[in-house]
């Protein structure tokens, strides 16, 4: 009976394993917060160079908006802080994509034209969808204000006008 419960134990880690090591690509649906107007998708696939990151946003008002991975994979506030802050298990300062340490999720601003519409496209070598440090599960939020890329820990980005789950895509 041990041996039994143990090779069932041993096999469900290898499948939990297996699909973990497995996971190319994921998706955050976003959804406005109360009184916004904001939606969009994002889609993370992982290449060998690091995690390209695709977001079509609509909704915003012209400008930049800070865009951030946060802690809880939780929209369920009306102003999505259930999300909780940003997603920081490296405990570094919030910074720009492209600097070497920086918050996981701190992908900079989403830059809105006229219509109100941004798209965003970059591979980023900080963030990973497998593992401790994987975005998958946590929320993606957009800010209302420019991300000043400096003021910490947020970087002064006001309010959130959309929030989304990071979850796994179907390949």
């Amino acid at each position: 009976m041990k041996a039994g419960m143990l090779t069932m134990v041993l096999v469900v880690t290898l499948v939990a394993v297996a699909q973990a090591q497995l996971v190319m690509k994921a998706v955050a649906v976003l959804s406005p917060t109360k009184g916004n107007s904001v939606s969009g998708t994002v889609t993370f696939t992982r290449f060998q160079t690091g995690v390209k990151i695709v977001a079509d946003v609509s909704g915003l008002t012209p400008g930049l908006h800070g865009f951030h991975v946060h802690e809880f994979g939780d929209c369920s506030a009306p102003d999505a802080a259930s999300a909780g802050g940003h997603f920081n298990p490296t405990q570094t300062h919030h910074g720009a994509p492209d600097m070497p340490f920086r918050h996981v999720g701190d992908f900079g601003n989403l830059v809105a034209d006229a219509s109100g519409n941004a798209h965003y496209e970059r591979v980023d070598t900080i963030i990973v969808l497998n593992g401790g440090n994987s975005v998958i599960g946590h929320a993606l939020i957009v800010h209302e204000k420019v991300d000043d890329l400096q003021t910490q820990p947020t970087g002064n980005a006001g309010g959130r006008v959309a929030c989304g789950v990071i979850g796994v895509a179907s390949p």
